[in-house]
């Protein structure tokens, strides 16, 4: 399986963090390294001292596709996740006053807590998802699906011209503002609406 991300499809994120409004979604990767599931702890690296939480939405990719047409792309994912696209700030910083690629400071190990996913029929409307990021049990970001820039099946589409989905791919498909740095001893709980789906800790 692969991680396929989206970066600047929230509108506020990308005012807070100063960047320029795309026309069309803004794609990286993350390695399957970067995965943890089963709220396992997230050991803060020695490489950084500025990790950034930035939650997001996550989809499950249900069959292989590529060049998929708007009308048939809801049909290649079948469950809904959340989980947190870990940033390296200052390694990213770094890379992009260089003009260089800032892998790195997305695809470190362990930078992709995910949850358990869920049977989209089990949410009632996909176009209005309320999630949002705790920390220390304080709310610190809040999203609703309907403020992306990108739906889930532009997101689909776009990414099939280039990239060929298959069985078990995850899609990361953006963060809401609020995005901020974490620290070692902080819990992190991710809700989609009153559920929660995912709690660890940083170690």
């Amino acid at each position: 399986m692969k991680i396929i991300a989206i970066g600047r499809n929230y509108a506020a994120h990308i005012e807070e963090l100063n960047n320029e409004k795309p026309d069309e979604p803004v794609i990286f990767t993350k390695p399957d390294t970067a995965i943890l599931k089963n709220n396992a702890p997230f050991y803060y690296p020695e490489f950084s001292t500025d990790i950034h939480h930035e939650v997001e939405i996550l989809l499950r990719v249900c069959k292989e596709g590529k060049s998929i047409s708007p009308k048939f792309a809801h049909k290649y994912y079948d469950a809904i996740g959340l989980g947190i696209d870990f940033t390296a700030r200052d390694l990213q910083s770094k890379a992009k006053e260089k003009r260089l690629p800032w892998a790195l400071a997305k695809g470190f190990n362990g930078s992709a807590p995910i949850s358990e996913f869920v049977p989209i029929e089990e949410f009632k409307d996909l176009k209005d998802l309320n999630f949002s990021l705790k920390v220390n049990d304080e709310v610190k970001q809040q999203g609703n699906t309907k403020l992306m820039l990108f739906s889930f099946d532009e997101i689909i589409v776009y990414i099939s011209k280039f990239i060929t989905l298959k069985q078990g791919d995850i899609i990361f498909t953006g963060t809401p503002e609020g995005v901020g740095p974490v620290q070692i001893g902080d819990t992190l709980e991710g809700f989609i609406e009153d559920k929660s789906f995912f709690k660890f800790d940083i170690k």
